[in-house]
């Protein structure tokens, strides 16, 4: 029973579909995992009694199959709703949902049993998952550091094997900074490939929902899961089931010359990573120019675009004068800058990210990937809201140290993030991995071959998995 937690989720599906174990044996073999591990890491939150979970994993063995993950428990990050579950987007006292987002409808068609929530930062600002309603969750392999955020939970629960897999999201590297900090895989899809419905469906293109799994092959099946048109969706993009290709040539841009504010040791992990991409044939070169916009001009370009996306998510949270006092100061942030915008700053700064956006097409005519490190710094101290100064450079915002995750989101490309290696002190750090314009079957064939050069860094388990808490 002890050994069901550290299948992988492709083992997990074969076994029950095997009927080597039942869907009850596997509900509580990860119903124990949790009460034994999340008490101290905190990335499960909301979960539900053990007795109902029991009861339908049951009817699950006494059913018809569904799909791959049939009886899987899972977990879906509290910023999406799971009809009959509460959500509390960090923020609220937690009130039940009475539709599934949808996304989650195709988890559900896929036969999972929903336990719970994975934790989040408060309306998902910040990569660091914290908030008043459940408070902080902790990295997976040191419980003095951050897990990143805002796909914490997430992150932490895959590591610590209490999910099989987990769902995210990313808008400034939801889904890279927290799988970098806990030795896991992500993928940012290319915006529509996971469709959403409800709400806005033309303007706020930033965020996107994704796959997060311990192995290149499990992020493959979840995005399948995930992935897909929905009329609902109008931007949605078609089901894409060409078979991906390596690429060769790789284009390193590393701290952009120095532009970015970097911890030397981050620099140090991830350039000794890409040693491990000669085994696969893979060259790599060095840039440190951003093309199409240049250096100096990311940041302002990016602040536009979050002040426009985020603040206008924050505003109807804003504008209630019971739910105004709880928003944390980030959240204030992102509405004053909102405030500020005019209708024509909107639109230079699409223009700004045109230019960036023809600047990498161009680039991936000679190259295949673009490659950064997952965050400028290693996990920091969990009673840290945001690090302040980076090598004597002070931050100017709550997410100025996250800037190396921009660029990816500005330009709506795929990015996967994997594994890359471990600090002296044993704190993981990632890679993330740019591709073409709606490329997302090649980076996951990426994931693959980056999996068969990197068995190490999948055999380094958490400590909490070798000693308990």
């Amino acid at each position: 029973m002890d050994e069901i937690v550290h299948w992988t989720a492709a083992e997990l599906s074969a076994a029950i579909r095997d009927r080597v174990v039942s869907c009850v044996e596997v509900m509580t073999a990860y119903l124990d995992h949790i009460d034994k591990i999340n008490p101290a890491v905190n990335a499960i939150v909301g979960l539900r009694p053990r007795a109902e979970l029991l009861a339908e994993a049951a009817e699950k063995d006494r059913g018809v199959p569904q799909g791959w993950m049939h009886g899987f428990p899972h977990a879906v990050k509290d910023l999406a709703d799971v009809s009959g579950l509460t959500s509390s987007y960090g923020l609220v006292p937690p009130i039940r949902a009475a539709a599934d987002s949808l996304f989650v409808e195709r988890i559900r068609a896929a036969g999972a049993i929903f336990i719970g929530k994975t934790n989040v930062p408060q309306l998902g600002l910040g990569s660091q998952t914290y908030n008043d309603i459940y408070g902080t969750t902790l990295n997976a392999y040191d419980q003095t550091r951050t897990a990143g955020g805002s796909s914490g939970g997430a992150a932490v629960a895959v590591a610590l094997r209490m999910l099989p897999v987990a769902d995210g999201s990313d808008f400034m590297g939801s889904l890279r900074n927290p799988p970098g900090w806990n030795n896991v895989y992500g993928l940012r899809p290319s915006f529509g490939r996971v469709p959403s419905a409800g709400g806005d469906q033309f303007i706020a293109q930033g965020g996107v929902e994704g796959p997060i799994a311990r192995t290149a092959t499990d992020l493959e099946l979840l995005f399948r899961t995930m992935s897909g048109y929905d009329a609902r969706s109008p931007l949605a993009l078609p089901d894409d089931d060409t078979r991906g290709e390596l690429g060769r040539r790789v284009a390193w841009l590393g701290d952009l010359g120095g532009y970015l504010p970097m911890e030397p040791e981050v620099l140090t992990v991830t350039r000794a990573a890409l040693d491990r991409l000669a085994g696969l044939g893979i060259t790599v070169d060095t840039l440190d120019e951003l093309p199409g916009l240049g250096n100096d001009a990311l940041w302002p370009t990016w602040l536009t675009y979050r002040h426009w996306l985020a603040g206008l998510a924050v505003a109807s949270v804003h504008d209630d004068p019971a739910l105004r006092p709880l928003l944390k100061p980030e959240a204030i942030f992102e509405y004053e800058g909102l405030t500020r915008l005019s209708a024509i700053d909107v639109a230079e700064n699409s223009e700004s990210r045109s230019r960036l956006y023809e600047g990498f097409r161009v680039l991936f005519e000679t190259y295949d990937y673009v490659v950064l490190p997952t965050a400028q710094v290693l996990p920091f101290d969990a009673t840290q809201h945001w690090p302040h100064t980076i090598g004597g450079r002070t931050m100017s915002s709550y997410h100025r140290w996250m800037e190396v995750t921009t660029i990816g989101t500005l330009i709506n490309a795929p990015v996967l993030a994997v594994p890359a290696g471990f600090s002296a002190g044993g704190l993981p750090i990632g890679l993330q991995i740019i591709g073409r314009n709606h490329d997302d079957r090649g980076l996951l064939e990426f994931a693959k071959a980056w999996e068969s050069q990197t068995g190490d860094l999948q055999e380094r388990r958490p400590p909490l998995l070798l000693s308990g808490p």
